[in-house]
């Protein structure tokens, strides 16, 4: 009997018929730019993209990824030479495809040193990341520069040895100033509206503090693009690591696994040259804004509801919230009568189509992402979800009863984590800590804990936490969540909802 071999570039050429493989020559790709976060996100989309692109236009777009937080890279895609396979999953259909496009990793988890080297060499002319909310070290309601986070303490202290991402970036930038000068494009592939912006406060601010000259230089030789990215890749199991090997013959320690749907919308905003990766589907604009408060207030407002409603429901993955008759019903009225009102019109998008498609995609059977995981940072997701929308809806007058629900969701999710509450279930959120620290000193008195919830003001805007209709609102769907009957509040919505699309109803016909 053969051994099972591991995937390798040797491997390459042996490979079976139903796995596709690169169409160019790897030996030929050079490194041309440098990711931050080598995850199952990145892999499946940013990396495949430009995989796409050099099969298309051949260039030296290679990847130097880096990891600067867990997990390592080295026995995983350094083993395999920064080769892996993205699985592309729906319901019962399967598509494999190796990849090619990463042409080193670099673990920089126990010291920043290998991943300035890498940041600072005059061949990267480009920088991506997917380092999560947090990574940013902002604060979520004003995304300023956390000047308090203990990592940026630290690296203030210590701008040799930086180890949180703005503090590496800033070394990187003033080690390229002082080497070669030569111009860089930072751009942010997470989640959070006008990431680009972000990304170029953090950064700047960081380099204010800093001094040294070193913020004209930046403002003079750095550009941070915003970017919209989509698609759903949840974190790998054991089972997708097993399948490869089942189905195909080989071992892959670093597969990613994706829905078929994916987009990449990118701000032209560019220092110097750029992957051409509008040739491969992205798409570049003047104005990422309508593209990101679309899919940001629609998929993932969705997917943050369904994520902790579906906890407190005791459902374990999207799709089985989204299978819930109460939750689905829910959802799509939540994003139609109250989510679309606060939408801008987006080029060669219907709105309600764009509603039913991602809903169905939440509906993949084959895309196996937990609640929990989707939870998790939640703290630093709601703002731009849910709390967005409720400023926007209450400047016009309309009604929010049915968004409240997912925020006082998300309320609820930290809460019962807490000793109080008999701690149902780990979490991690950086506000996980002090939600606990009310929950231990309040108790279940729901009105009590909203309004000590909505006193932080790092998440809650305190216009938006002292108005009124929000407060009741919020402060009434928690005491629900927390009954024995937490669906109660998902149900109380949508009859509150119905008694006012009735009463609208009435008003149109007189």
């Amino acid at each position: 009997m053969n051994a099972i071999e591991t995937l390798d570039p040797g491997l390459l050429e042996r490979l079976p018929g139903a796995v596709q493989r690169p169409s160019y020559d790897r030996a030929s790709l050079s490194p041309g730019m440098a990711h931050l976060g080598v995850g199952a996100f990145h892999r499946c989309h940013q990396a495949e993209y430009t995989d796409d692109l050099l099969s298309l236009q051949f260039d030296r777009w290679g990847i130097v990824g880096i990891n600067i937080r867990p997990p390592a890279l080295a026995d995983t895609l350094g083993r395999q030479g920064g080769l892996y396979t993205r699985l592309i999953r729906e319901n019962g259909y399967v598509e494999a495809r190796v990849i090619g496009s990463i042409v080193k990793v670099i673990d920089s988890q126990d010291s920043a040193a290998p991943a300035l080297t890498a940041l600072a060499s005059p061949d990267i002319e480009l920088v991506t990341m997917t380092v999560t909310e947090k990574g940013y070290c902002h604060i979520p309601s004003s995304g300023e520069l956390d000047l308090a986070h203990p990592d940026i303490v630290h690296d203030l202290a210590n701008p040799d040895t930086p180890r949180s991402v703005p503090g590496i970036l800033t070394r990187a930038l003033e080690m390229r100033r002082a080497t070669h000068g030569r111009k860089l494009t930072l751009l942010s592939c997470d989640n959070i509206p006008t990431n680009g912006v972000i990304l170029e406060n953090v950064v700047r601010s960081f380099a204010e503090q800093r001094g040294n000259g070193l913020t004209d230089w930046v403002a003079a030789n750095a550009t941070f693009p915003s970017a919209m990215v989509d698609r759903i890749a949840p974190a790998v199991t054991r089972d997708d690591l097993d399948s490869v090997e089942q189905w195909f013959g080989y071992r892959d320690a670093a597969v990613a696994v994706g829905e078929p749907f994916r987009q990449w919308v990118i701000e032209k905003k560019f220092a110097g040259r750029v992957p051409r990766w509008d040739l491969a589907g992205a798409t570049f604009v003047d104005d990422v804004t309508p593209f990101e408060h679309l899919k940001m207030r629609v998929l993932n407002g969705a997917q943050t509801t369904l994520a902790t409603l579906g906890v407190l429901a005791g459902l374990e993955h999207t799709f089985d919230a989204i299978a819930d008759p109460l939750l689905s019903v829910f959802v799509r009225r939540m994003l139609v009568e109250e989510t679309l009102p606060t939408l801008m019109p987006v080029p060669g998008m219907e709105p309600l189509a764009y509603v039913d498609q991602s809903l169905g995609r939440l509906r993949n059977t084959a895309i196996r992402h937990r609640n929990h995981q989707i939870a998790t940072d939640g703290s630093q997701k709601i703002v731009q979800r849910l709390l967005n929308p409720i400023r926007d809806r209450l400047n016009q007058g309309a009604s929010i009863g049915l968004l409240s629900v997912p925020v006082a969701g998300w309320m609820a999710y930290l809460i019962l984590a807490s000793a109080r509450f008999g701690k149902g279930w780990p979490v991690s959120d950086p506000y996980a800590g002090k939600v606990a620290a009310i929950a231990d000193a309040t108790g279940n008195d729901a009105p009590a804990l909203a309004s000590a919830i909505l006193a932080i003001d790092t998440i809650f805007d305190p216009d938006l936490a002292a108005n009124e209709t929000f407060r009741q609102a919020a402060a009434s769907a928690l005491g629900e969540l927390l009954s024995d009957d937490p669906m109660a509040a998902v149900r109380h919505g949508l009859e509150q909802d119905e008694v006012s699309r009735l009463k609208r109803s009435k008003q149109s016909a007189l």
